[in-house]
């Protein structure tokens, strides 16, 4: 038994002992720990530094890791069978230690038996998982599984967002710039990229709220459309670009399938939207991207990918159920030959990995400062999913087992690319 758990009080409620010998035979003797459990009657195991979990009733630990596996855990959490005060990214870096942690089969069985002497509890946790029918990436199915995760309510994301509602990796300097610096700063890199120059007609994949075609239009000159599954987004870029855009922007709720339709585009844009597309629909998304630039224009990509390790999207796990329905991650070899195969010209590469990261923090730290706000505003299921899920790809990033690539792709005409010989467009210091 570990020392903290002999000191803790004495207690002749069985859970309690099966419950601190199933820990200690989870963790082991780990000579310095800056984590720790407080059971539902105070009782404390280990030392609850920087992350305590808090178990909530006596049948909490057998809800949260049986049978064995992420959704279980997840679930658990998002019922209420425990808590996680302190650093949420801290917490998961423990539990994805467990998961690679060597065990014997007669150490698996032995837990086993230990959880399944604990109480049952309910385990109704699907009020907010997404019920998805038809083919995978039918049109149809697409935009449900897009409503799900962007509709969830603009007051939601205005809570943790910047104040433009950019939802992917900022681009950060030094890190010390605050979110919304650091999210104009992104839209400044890509820009730069496009090479956009006043007058030209940009198209935006997945436009989101509309903050980067706001940003080139106002600082470029261009004319833009956005394109999206997302009523709320739509509705919300719409509004924003009524203030002072409304000659140049316009919005529309379209598949990116149909991009064509809108005639043709000088440099075209798509900032985490292809990993909605799907392994088998990469060729269409890159072909209809193709088809809807002009020749010697640019298509900037930006994208996560599956990292080094080759995470993925697990079919029927916590991201695909709660979070990301219908989500893949494509190594960043496959989206490039994708391209290539579609006509492009890949001009240039770049990983923002630890860019991702970065942000990731920002959003959990505003997302728990507004937890009883959020909550007010969506659910508390809602609040713990979201939690948990920007946690979990804050350590992804980290850990390298997902990155988020920026690829420049051109549409050659001759000899033309569209390009400058150097990148000094991209690196000329500017005042955002």
């Amino acid at each position: 038994m570990d020392l903290s758990s002999q000191a803790a009080t004495a207690s002749s409620e069985p859970a309690v002992d099966l419950s601190l010998e199933f820990i200690d035979r989870l963790f082991g003797p780990v000579p310095k720990r800056d984590f720790g459990f407080v059971l539902w009657d105070g009782t404390v195991w280990g030392s609850p530094s920087a992350v305590e979990i808090r178990l909530c009733h006596p049948g909490a630990l057998r809800a949260m890791f049986l049978p064995p596996g992420e959704c279980t855990l997840g679930e658990a959490y998002i019922r209420g069978d425990f808590e996680i005060s302190g650093d949420a990214e801290s917490a998961v870096d423990l539990v994805r230690g467990l998961a690679e942690a060597k065990r014997s089969p007669s150490e698996y069985a032995r837990l086993g038996l230990l959880l399944l002497r604990l109480p049952e509890s309910n385990r109704d946790s699907d009020s907010d998982r997404p019920r998805l029918r038809g083919r995978q990436h039918s049109r149809e199915r697409d935009r449900c599984a897009i409503r799900h995760h962007y509709d969830v309510g603009n007051d939601f994301y205005e809570l943790w967002l910047d104040e433009e509602m950019a939802y992917s990796c900022a681009y950060f300097k030094d890190g010390s710039e605050d979110l919304g610096a650091a999210q104009r700063a992104k839209f400044e890199h890509i820009c730069r990229k496009l090479n956009l120059q006043p007058g030209e007609r940009l198209l935006d994949i997945g436009c989101g709220w509309g903050g980067l075609l706001r940003h080139a239009a106002r600082e470029y000159g261009v004319e833009g459309v956005g394109i999206t599954l997302s009523d709320e987004q739509a509705s919300f870029a719409r509004a924003r670009a009524k203030e002072d855009l409304a000659d140049r922007l316009t919005f529309e709720l379209l598949d990116y399938r149909d991009a064509p339709q809108l005639g043709t585009f000088d440099k075209i844009v798509s900032v985490g939207m292809f990993e909605h597309v799907g392994q088998d629909n990469l060729p269409d998304y890159f072909r209809s991207a193709h088809a809807a630039l002009e020749p010697g224009g640019l298509f900037l990509n930006h994208g996560i990918a599956a990292g080094e390790r080759g995470f993925r999207i697990k079919r029927g796990g916590f991201i695909d159920r709660y979070v990301f329905p219908d989500g893949q991650l494509h190594r960043v070899s496959e989206a490039l030959d994708a391209a290539e195969s579609a006509g492009f010209e890949v001009r240039d590469v770049e990983s923002l990995r630890e860019h991702y990261a970065m942000t990731l923090r920002h959003w959990i730290e505003r997302l728990e400062r507004n937890a009883a706000e959020a909550q007010r505003r969506t659910s508390q299921e809602t609040f713990r999913i979201w939690r948990l899920y920007m946690a979990g790809a804050a350590h992804g990033f980290r850990s390298g087992k997902m990155s988020v690539y920026q690829s420049l792709l051109a549409k050659p005409t001759g000899d033309v690319s569209g390009l400058p010989l150097t990148r000094d467009h991209i690196y000329d210091i500017r005042e955002l």
